[in-house]
């Protein structure tokens, strides 16, 4: 007879938290899909429709900070039950947008609700994952994000095709309130009080952290110690949002496909970015665990990441062939992917105890590329005509970011001067802390 094996609770989370990410960016990029038949209705130009794209990032930039530090004090149940609902209500409200001034409104809204989420899903991560396990769980929530990215194009088009643009944002709005219910119903802030969790669970989970709830957190060292991390989150970020919200209008005006064959194009550059996330969290946990160095295992698959994104990339600057461009982008979204668990690994190895705010400094620089890029994408092509040439940045910044990587140095935790304590790489407070 078959065994068949438990699903671990701690498995459960995780995938709770990898629906939350999946549903997440569905509200946030089905805007690029719908783009064309919003722009045609609501008469919006290319410079007005990356005011929309980028009043998501402003608010999304701020609350990566405030919504980081709320997920420490609150703790991640009811801070996503919060900003959840906020999200949620504000992608069903993009269905009912008159024009421009309604859809930065919604498109500010939508960035409040989800400024907070991925910095106080990492706190629920801190708490529920295996320091060897960082990598693993920061790279396959991603990969559901950018899967996430990958079948928004077709199914936002197919539920164009099927109703209409307003339509598609009120269904997937429905969905994101289903997984709020969810996510109050099943999550528990600690592991030990959930009913499900067994004792083999508890015992190779960090053990519970009490700074992360102190009122006097230590912003300007935490700031100093975690901005070489912004930096870099900074020069990955600048190319994420040139795919997200502009690869599905490249490839409908660039190479002049149907709204259909976009929408294909799109997806299987998104589906090379879900690969890259699964591999960088595979390739990062493996080196950490073979070596025990985490520098080694999170720096190196950074730079790995953009030196492998800038010379994928670069044919696209060069090249008219339709699959040549195709191949080359999925390969440089590949390569890019390749950063982020890594990335997000980095705050829970350097403060576990303060992984919300730390991660919510993180993802600071992320939110800011996105408040600056779409409006420079959408004034260099209302200038010139052309849907390359925002790619010309990237190049740059992928060098750049490369560079900064080497700064980090998530072998160093992270020390209150106030409070005379550092972290363990597993979670826990220093032994001269203990000691006290």
């Amino acid at each position: 007879m078959l065994r068949l094996t438990r699903i671990r609770t701690t498995d459960r989370i995780l995938f709770v938290i990898c629906l939350m990410y999946l549903v997440t960016y569905i509200d946030r990029v089905n805007i690029s899909t719908a783009a064309p038949a919003m722009q045609e209705e609501l008469g919006l130009s290319n410079f007005e429709l990356g005011m929309a794209f980028a009043a998501f990032a402003y608010p999304y930039a701020l609350f990566q900070i405030f919504g980081g530090r709320l997920g420490d004090l609150l703790g991640p149940r009811k801070t996503l039950l919060i900003c959840g609902t906020i999200w949620s209500a504000a992608t069903i409200m993009i269905g009912f947008v008159e024009g421009a001034v309604s859809l930065i409104i919604a498109r500010v809204l939508l960035g409040i609700g989800e400024g907070s989420a991925f910095p106080t899903a990492t706190r629920a991560l801190s708490s529920w994952m295996p320091s060897e396990k960082r990598g693993f769980a920061q790279g396959i929530t991603h990969a559901f994000a950018r899967f996430g990215n990958a079948i928004t194009p077709p199914l936002i088009a197919v539920l164009i095709v099927a109703f209409s643009w307003r339509e598609s944002f009120i269904i997937v709005g429905a969905i994101s309130f289903a997984w709020v219910a969810l996510w109050w119903w099943y999550f528990r802030d600690d592991p030990r009080e959930h009913p499900g969790i067994t004792p083999q669970e508890l015992a190779v989970l960090p053990p519970p952290s009490v700074a992360a709830k102190q009122k006097n957190l230590p912003w300007g060292p935490l700031l100093r110690r975690m901005l070489p991390v912004t930096i870099t989150d900074f020069c990955y970020g600048w190319t994420l949002w040139l795919f997200l919200n502009w690869i599905p209008s490249y490839f409908l005006h660039q190479h002049e496909l149907d709204l259909k064959k976009s929408a294909i194009f799109a997806a299987g550059v998104f589906f090379a970015g879900v690969v890259g996330d699964l591999a960088g969290g595979w390739l990062s946990d493996g080196i950490l665990r073979r070596t025990g160095r985490v520098t080694l295992a999170r720096i190196s698959v950074i730079i790995l990441g953009f030196i492998g994104a800038f010379l994928c990339m670069l044919p696209v600057m060069f090249s008219t062939d339709l699959i040549t461009v195709a191949i080359s982008l999925s390969a440089a979204f590949f390569f890019a992917e390749l950063i982020v668990a890594p990335i997000w690994a980095t705050p829970m190895d350097i403060a576990p105890q303060y992984s919300g705010t730390a991660s919510g400094f993180m993802n600071f620089g992320f939110g800011l590329a996105g408040m600056i890029s779409p409006i420079i994408f959408g004034l260099i092509i209302d200038l010139t005509g052309r849907w390359d040439l925002p790619f010309a940045a990237s190049l740059v910044l992928l060098l750049v970011g490369a560079a900064t990587s080497l700064l980090i140095r998530p072998d160093r935790p992270f020390h209150d001067p106030s409070a005379g304590d550092a972290i363990d790489e597993d979670g826990g407070l220093s032994a001269a802390v203990k000691a006290k």
